[in-house]
């Protein structure tokens, strides 16, 4: 068995809305590099947004900190294809070039999805991170609905290995995977393909553990865990117990105890830093189990309820989302299209009417610009929403015109290489403050170094 921790990436992100910073992980660092870790789960995701937008954080400086002091465990990020790190699908170009700087920059293992399982949005950032030698995981967006089958995720486990992925992951966003359905899943992928398979899964309505067991059972290569201040709730399943159950069958070392001791403490102060953050899920959230809300968007849908005094709201809310996913072809529920599900079940709760109100992005999903949903999307919805506009069936990127060099002439002397250059094109605005604040903060600092220089010197 192999360990991926996500303590660092899906943890934070799942616990405390992604605000652990490189400050806090720095110590920890050398003390995880010696616990075992086949690889450290530790960009992408929200923290590309998260460091730049609340940080103030260089995300590419991050990886490159974490490089510096891991030696042994392989540095994973996750990527969501043609959206990268981001909220709308991006040109060939640019994800070609996001490929290539993560790659110089220190990551091994790039874990490539597509919210909608639409292997067409993966092509360009699989073909790229293949050319750059690294090593590519093909990840089958879980969910649980009429189409999705075992037939279907094999059908689907088949086109990633057309496409030359390395080995295969599981990625359970909202911890839907019962025992029963992981083993038969894991067994099957094991014998149709001759690949690694890992499994990822999230604790928020207490399945997680029983079903790595039954993965393990199934001949899974590898799973994801978190260290336990950053484990169960929204997030993975603990690190600690799993490895220790199967030390004692001798299937792994004993657990260097010196190191977890540590590692313990030391997270277990960084969560309570952040404690503003938290999501305080004392327990599970049976209602996941319609509801289908993965980690990352559970915490932060109820971040934004309270903001807008609306948290009563909240049961009405995960009621509303199964509707909507069905109306919209039964989407798996990650990023992005469970912020397209949620803010419209939030919208249609609000308004007391069901689409009176229809955000951009559901309009562009219903025309097709995110990609092919699972199953047909509600032809009554589609004409409502779209008119007699008809929705494209090509792959979606094709449409996008190459936007690095008109990038590069409007962000002008702000970005000073490709990384940031890439901060601007994915963040837009936000991204450019940053880079602006960052370009002032530096002629600050290099006039007063002229000013010294230039001091005259009085003779003693």
């Amino acid at each position: 068995m192999k360990f991926v921790d996500t303590t660092l990436r899906d943890g934070h992100q799942s616990l405390i809305a992604t605000r652990m910073s490189i400050n806090d992980m720095l110590p920890a660092l050398e003390a995880m590099d010696q616990v075992g870790f086949y690889a450290l789960e530790m960009w992408g995701g929200a923290t590309f947004d998260v460091a730049v937008r609340f940080l103030n954080e260089d995300p590419w400086e991050r990886i490159r900190k974490i490089r510096e002091k891991v030696k042994n465990a392989k540095l994973q990020m996750l990527l969501r294809g043609q959206n990268l790190v981001g909220y709308r699908h991006y040109a060939d170009d640019t994800v070609r070039l996001f490929v290539r700087k993560m790659a110089e920059n220190g990551i091994d293992i790039v874990r490539i999805f597509d919210a909608l399982n639409d292997e067409r949005n993966l092509i360009v950032a699989i073909d790229e991170a293949k050319k750059c030698g690294l090593h590519v995981q093909g990840a089958i967006s879980y969910t649980v609905s009429p189409v999705h089958t075992l037939e279907y995720y094999l059908s689907y486990a088949e086109k990633l290995v057309e496409l030359g992925v390395d080995s295969i992951c599981i990625k359970d966003m909202a911890g839907l995977l019962t025992p029963q359905d992981a083993y038969k899943l894991v067994k099957a992928l094991k014998e149709r393909f001759a690949l690694p398979v890992d499994v990822h899964t999230h604790c928020t309505c207490g399945l997680g553990p029983l079903a790595y067991q039954a993965a393990i059972d199934a001949g899974a290569d590898i799973i994801d865990t978190a260290l336990s201040p950053f484990a169960l709730g929204t997030s993975q399943p603990p690190f600690e117990p799993i490895y220790y159950s199967l030390s004692k069958e001798g299937l792994l070392p004993p657990p260097n105890w010196d190191s977890l001791s540590y590692l313990n403490e030391h997270f277990t102060k960084v969560r309570q830093k952040y404690a503003q953050y938290d999501v305080n899920m004392t327990s599970i959230d049976f209602r996941v189990l319609y509801a289908q809300v993965p980690g990352g968007m559970y915490s932060n849908m109820i971040k934004q309820l309270q903001e807008q005094k609306m948290l009563h709201k909240l049961h009405e809310v995960l009621q509303e989302i199964p509707k909507v996913q069905k109306d919209l072809g039964y989407p798996p529920l990650v990023t992005p299209t469970s912020q397209i599900v949620g803010v419209q079940a939030v919208l249609n709760v609000m308004s007391g009417e069901r689409y009176a109100r229809v955000t951009r992005e559901v309009r562009d999903y219903v025309k097709g610009l995110y990609g092919r949903p699972p199953a047909p999307i509600d032809p009554e919805l589609v004409k409502k929403i779209l008119g007699n506009e008809k929705p494209i069936d090509v792959r979606p990127g094709e449409l996008i015109e190459p936007e690095i060099e008109n990038a590069r002439k409007q962000i002008g002397l702000l970005a000073k290489n490709d990384e940031e250059l890439l901060i601007y094109i994915i963040l837009g605005e936000v991204g450019k403050k940053f880079l602006q604040k960052r370009y002032y903060d530096q002629l600050k600092i290099d006039l007063e170094l002229v000013k010294e220089f230039e001091a005259p010197v009085h003779p003693v």
